[in-house]
């Protein structure tokens, strides 16, 4: 059963930073993309960031690059999103998604979902 469980989301004050991580079990961690998405109280799920199965550039919204990092664990099934420098636009649920392939950004390409994480920055 795939499954995977998100976790480090919080209250910070704007400026701040979270690292949040994405623990992915039940299948080859290797043979999947790993995308982290949020959804804020009435907008769309929007895709943040995602880390490709092979060598490859990870994807990074216009809205987070320069603040956000992603990276992973290949040994724990991990996978890392760093954000910092967070601003109040950046609250929102949290979910990492998993999909056999390359990183897509649209959260219909993914099968596979987490619960989500609060993050809550406030100015």
């Amino acid at each position: 059963e795939v499954q995977l469980v998100e976790s480090g989301g919080g209250l910070v004050q704007a400026g701040g930073s979270l690292r949040l991580s994405c623990a992915a079990s039940g299948f080859t961690f290797g043979d999947y993309a790993i995308g982290w998405f949020r959804q804020a109280p009435g907008k769309e799920r929007e895709g943040v960031s995602c880390i490709p199965t092979s060598d490859g550039s990870p994807y990074y919204a216009e809205a987070v690059k320069g603040r956000f990092a992603i990276d992973s664990d290949n040994a724990k099934s991990t996978v890392y999103l760093q954000m910092n420098s967070l601003k109040p636009e950046d609250t929102a649920v949290y979910y990492c998604a998993a999909e056999k392939g390359p990183c897509n950004r649209h959260a219909a390409d993914f099968g596979f979902w987490g619960q989500g994480t609060q993050v809550t920055v406030s100015s």
